[in-house]
């Protein structure tokens, strides 16, 4: 695999962090995440990885984890801005002049940018998309945006968006033998993920993001990029964007409707090829797709659509998913979220006596001082 070979030491942290794990531990690195001494735990993204439990808090402790950052490729500090450096720990120690790993990767992620008003605050995902601007175009209510779980800020923003610099810090040490900081926030993270629908929003003479909020081709706005009921509660999507694939898509959704409904005096005439690109017919073709998808079931609707180009898939639960793309790379299946939970400090032992070096006496020392914990 990819990093094959690579060592990443990860602290234990919230979402984004732990994702930058699982993504480097599915391609091959050896991931270890460091954990507290005694601590809980409800990390799910742990697949592939290890934990040690050390004390950073105790000198020993912090030696032993300075020995296991510099043997390491990678570190992801999850910390909000001065956590590091306060524990003997900052990017100093092994970059500087005469650091301990001057191959380090040191990659940070925090909430907000490192300058400005919000620098030393808390927050969570929701607060960084509210600040990007994403958040205000978002599909919702009329008076309040919806958002996508914590998948944007955190794990796109932050997470994977942290992923792609490591590799790339990873690349260029290739070339200087050098390793360096890595800033990542999710503020700014949001944004770069968000580039082509803020440029469209920012430069309205595109017309993609033009109109206000809801009312756009991509925010639920169009009635052929959108949600549909079906009479058993079930939902389809439909992105017939294309105008090729949306012809496909309303001649075979005229073909299987009702007779009554087509023929009725209301759409004889209407125009379903044309109405695509007249926004103002939208509102009107929304009204006969909301009707006409209700008549079916989710699943009778899905088969109808089924191995055709008209953008039509039903939506699936997670349950629904695990079955039906079982064979996708890295699928989070049912059996894997039975058992996802890594015990802090179950491999302590290992990693510090097989791969660290420590003897035994040297290990048990440390264990006496508190600087370790084991399962």
């Amino acid at each position: 695999m990819a990093l094959k070979g690579k060592k990443v030491i990860e602290f234990a942290g919230l979402a984004p962090a732990p994702f930058a794990g699982l993504v480097l531990s599915d391609n091959g690195a050896s991931v270890v995440r460091v954990d507290r001494p005694s601590a809980s735990t409800l990390d799910v993204l742990c697949r592939g990885k290890r934990s040690v439990a050390i004390n950073s808090k105790i000198p020993s402790g912090r030696e032993l984890l300075k020995r296991l950052i510099a043997s390491s490729d990678v570190l992801i500090d999850p910390f909000r801005p001065g956590v590091m450096e306060r524990l003997g720990l900052g990017p100093d120690v092994f970059l500087g002049s005469s650091g301990l790993n001057q191959r380090l990767v040191y990659a940070r992620i925090i909430g907000f940018p490192r300058t400005g008003p919000y620098k030393n605050m808390a927050g969570h995902d929701l607060n960084y998309l509210a600040l990007s601007g994403i958040l205000s175009m978002l599909p919702g209510s009329t008076d309040k945006p919806s958002f996508p779980l914590n998948l944007l800020a955190d794990f796109a923003g932050g997470g994977m968006h942290s992923v792609t610099k490591i590799l790339l810090a990873l690349l260029e040490r290739n070339e200087n033998n050098q390793g360096q900081v890595i800033d990542v926030d999710m503020v700014s993270g949001t944004r770069y993920v968000s580039t082509s629908p803020l440029i469209h929003r920012l430069n309205p003479f595109t017309g993609r993001f033009a109109a206000e909020r809801g009312a756009n081709l991509l925010d639920g706005g169009a009635p052929f990029y959108n949600i549909y009921a079906c009479r058993d509660g079930g939902l389809l999507t439909l992105a017939c964007i294309e105008p090729h694939f949306f012809k496909i898509f309303i001649g075979r959704f005229l073909e299987v409707l009702p007779e009554y409904l087509v023929l009725s005096d209301e759409w004889r005439e209407f125009p379903f090829i044309a109405a695509q690109a007249d926004r103002k017919l939208w509102l009107k073709l929304k009204q006969l797709l909301t009707s006409g998808f209700s008549l079916r079931t989710r699943n009778e609707w899905a088969d109808i659509f089924f191995g055709t180009d008209a953008c039509c898939v039903p939506v699936l639960t997670p349950e629904e998913a695990a079955l039906k793309l079982s064979s996708c790379t890295a699928l989070v299946s049912d059996k894997e979220a039975g058992s996802c939970l890594l015990n802090p400090g179950r491999h302590t032992r290992e990693v510090l006596t097989v791969e660290l070096g420590l003897t035994e006496n040297e290990y048990e020392k440390l264990v006496d001082e508190g600087a370790i914990g084991q399962c």
